[in-house]
């Protein structure tokens, strides 16, 4: 007889989280410097996980990215991994609406070594879109939850095709899904998702995560070319 697999807690998503942070994540000194900073200058503690950032550094690897867009700096710890994850001559152009968030952010890449390779823009992210010039390989959305679509319209125009497109915090602890809950930020969520699904620019799926920062979730797009379907037809026999 098989032992009963205990379903997840919070202590127990936490130490899973912890053994695979330390197993598979190495945090340097420059990662740990960057999240001291920025909760000593009273930053909000909404960076991703550190599992989250290294998924965030192998995309960008894997799909081979150049030319990265990130909404939403905060302090620069995932910027960090973003930049850390590109080729000789790449770039990472990282938004954040906050000037003070922006003074630290760039202390912070500079002090990783990744500052040459990374352009802060400052101001909100829907002013300062419309001024950037595509193509970009990867766009990872992390910022104000109810400007999403606006987001995903300009990764959509500045993503070339076959660029990833990932969307941060989209379960909101199991909220998204619970019809009787509404606020600002799950209805930008919800629309968001509907957009994914929607728009002939994007085949997207998203996943559920239990990491250190709780129970949320990631949408993972691509850019597609609209007159190309998105699933290949089988040959004909």
């Amino acid at each position: 007889m098989s032992t009963p697999t205990p379903g997840p807690t919070i202590d127990s998503w936490r130490a899973v989280d912890a053994y695979l942070t330390r197993t598979l994540v190495v945090q340097d000194d420059a990662l740990r410097a960057a999240l001291s900073d920025q909760d000593a200058a009273g930053l909000p503690s909404i960076e991703v996980a550190p599992v989250h950032a290294k998924l965030l550094h192998l995309l960008a690897r894997l799909i081979g990215a150049r030319r990265i867009l990130e909404i939403g700096t905060l302090g620069g710890y995932s910027t960090i991994w973003l930049a850390r994850a590109l080729p000789e001559g790449g770039r990472v152009t990282t938004i954040e609406a906050d000037p003070a968030n922006a003074v630290i952010a760039r202390r912070n890449l500079d002090r990783a070594g990744v500052g040459d390779r990374v352009d802060v823009l400052v101001g909100r992210a829907a002013d300062v879109l419309p001024g950037l010039t595509g193509p970009y390989d990867l766009v990872f959305i992390d910022a104000d939850k109810e400007s999403n679509t606006i987001y995903l319209d300009h990764a959509a125009r500045l993503g070339r095709i076959g660029a990833a497109v990932i969307v941060d915090n989209v379960v909101r602890s199991g909220l998204v899904a619970d019809p009787e809950v509404s606020s600002a930020q799950l209805e930008g969520v919800r629309r968001g998702l509907e957009m994914l699904r929607d728009d002939p620019r994007f085949d997207a799926t998203a996943v559920q995560t239990l990491d250190a920062k709780g129970w949320d979730g990631i949408a993972v797009a691509l850019r597609i070319d609209p007159a190309v379907p998105a699933v290949p037809t089988p040959p004909a026999h």
